[in-house]
């Protein structure tokens, strides 16, 4: 054998080695595990929150520690006798037959305390499992180099891919048992129980909404839509404010954190700067005028209302991204980032017209918006955080007599009232009816339109066009214009109306 060939000889071996690496497992934690289950099923209960059949390794032994888990949950009990008459008994594990395996695995079981251990080595080899499925899908992907895929995309792809795994423990997406979705319905229903305010989803902030619509429900898509100077931004900071100044966390069983009240919040402010979007939450917050604030034209006791407004703002989890034309892509990219380093509970985008789609859609701007929302739809649920999306209005409204939005007004495209779960209408009679004031004082009709101006002055409507999971109607909501400020009504006469 020459120099070249003896040198190359050991390389050609490694490369065959690394060629037939196994998958990382570990059958003997799978087999530890699934004894001591067999033997006291409790020891299922210390792993059933985190560890799902997918995640072991060995074929047989999913299927037993699925068996057992259905088993358990009925109420019954899980040993070897019960669960081998759910697997073929003609089925052998080297020489055994399974029913003398599952009485190998119960005989050598190892203690219950040692139960949580093996799950989580189980748990953490499936992930490295799933990580090498991602790796070698990027390493393939990018030496094809698909014309349908470009970098960009693969990355969106791969991020898309590590987070769903990170938060899940799988990245495939795929059906889930009926089983898991009835305990996240109790589980759902349970944390209302012992929410604040007993609501099913995240609370606004202004009860009259909160108990139309039962808060904010997660990776539901909720258009806020309205014609300009109707205040819907005014309306998307004050609920993404009281949701943050509201926050309480609690901590989970695996360190992380989850909110028991209120939430982060994530807030793309693609048409304001952050500091306009701030001064309007301190005028909100302060009760001084936003354009004083701007103009310098205030007290010393105004000013030392602001300082303390600011040092308490600095611990609210708002994250505010002021981004101009983010494309959904993006918007998908950081809101993943935000949740995975600070946590993410309400995502706010202001506003859908302003967002950019991919060059795929080319020129045509309805299947643009149509991309944007069924974008914002997919990520909501992606994500599990309800995502309120600002929306403008056309024209049409300002040549109605009623001036009140309906579905048919949403701007651009259908696809906005298809996509959303609830449409929320801002609607302010009073900007209308102070804009028909007589120029003369002394017309006879000026007194009519003192009278209809005294009784709209300082109020708004939020019109529930659409709402999936409960009913539509109005909420009628005081407003303050000169702080941007919605709240509840505190006259008891202004009643909520269904439709």
């Amino acid at each position: 054998m020459n120099d070249a060939a003896r040198k190359l000889a050991p390389l050609a071996k490694d490369q065959a080695d690394q060629h037939y690496r196994e998958a990382p497992n570990n059958l003997e934690a799978e087999q530890a595990l699934l004894g001591a289950i067999l033997v006291n099923n409790d020891a299922f209960y210390r792993v059933s929150d985190f560890l799902k059949p997918v995640h072991l390794y060995e074929p047989l032994h999913r299927k037993i520690f699925e068996i057992a888990g259905e088993i358990i949950r009925m109420g019954k009990t899980a040993n070897p006798v019960t669960v081998k008459t759910f697997l073929k008994a003609d089925e052998k594990v080297g020489d055994l037959t399974v029913a003398q395996y599952l009485a190998r695995l119960a005989a050598e079981a190892v203690s219950i305390i040692n139960a949580e251990d093996y799950g989580r080595a189980i748990y953490d080899l499936a992930l490295r499992r799933s990580l090498i499925t991602i790796g070698e899908d990027m390493v393939n992907i990018a030496y094809d180099a698909p014309l349908d895929m470009p970098p960009q995309s693969q990355i969106e792809d791969a991020e898309r891919r590590l987070f769903e795994l990170a938060e899940t423990g799988r990245y495939d997406g795929g059906f889930q048992s009926f089983n898991d979705a009835v305990a996240l319905a109790i589980d759902m229903a349970g944390q209302a129980f012992e929410r604040d305010g007993h609501l099913s989803g995240i609370s606004t902030g202004i009860h009259s909404l909160d108990g139309k619509m039962g808060g904010l429900q997660r990776s539901d898509l909720i258009i806020l839509a309205g014609r300009p100077g109707m205040g819907k931004t005014s309306l998307a900071t004050n609920i993404a404010y009281n949701i943050a100044a509201s926050y309480e966390p609690e901590v989970q069983p695996d360190g992380s954190f989850k909110a028991k009240n209120g939430g982060v919040v994530g807030f793309y402010s693609l048409e304001m700067s952050s500091e306009q979007l701030a001064t309007r939450i301190i005028s909100e917050q302060t009760e001084v005028s936003s354009s004083k604030i701007r103009r310098g034209d205030i007290s010393e006791a105004d000013f030392e209302k602001l300082v303390a407004c600011s040092q308490m703002m600095q611990k609210v989890p708002l994250y505010i991204d002021q981004t101009g034309g983010i494309s959904i892509a993006q918007l998908a990219a950081r809101a993943r980032r935000l949740k995975r380093q600070r946590g993410l509970d309400v995502l706010v985008v202001d506003y859908v017209q302003l967002m950019t789609g991919s060059k795929k859609s080319g020129e045509n701007r309805v299947q643009e918006i149509t991309e944007i929302t069924t974008g914002l739809k997919a990520l909501g649920k992606e994500l599990n955080v309800p995502i309120i999306a600002l929306s403008q209005l056309s024209r049409a409204v300002e040549s109605r007599e009623d001036k009140r939005p309906q579905l048919s007004d949403l701007r651009e495209s259908g696809s906005i009232e298809q996509d959303a779960d609830v449409v929320l209408f801002v609607f302010r009679e009073e900007y209308y009816v102070k804009n028909m004031e007589p120029r003369d004082e002394f017309d006879p009709k000026y007194e009519e339109w003192k009278m209809q101006m005294e009784k709209v002055k300082g109020t708004a409507d939020v019109i529930i066009a659409k709402q999936r999971h409960g009913p539509t109607g109005t909420v009628k909501l005081a407003f303050q214009s000169e702080f941007t400020r919605f709240s509840d009504l505190a006259d008891p006469s202004f009643t909520q109306y269904e439709h």
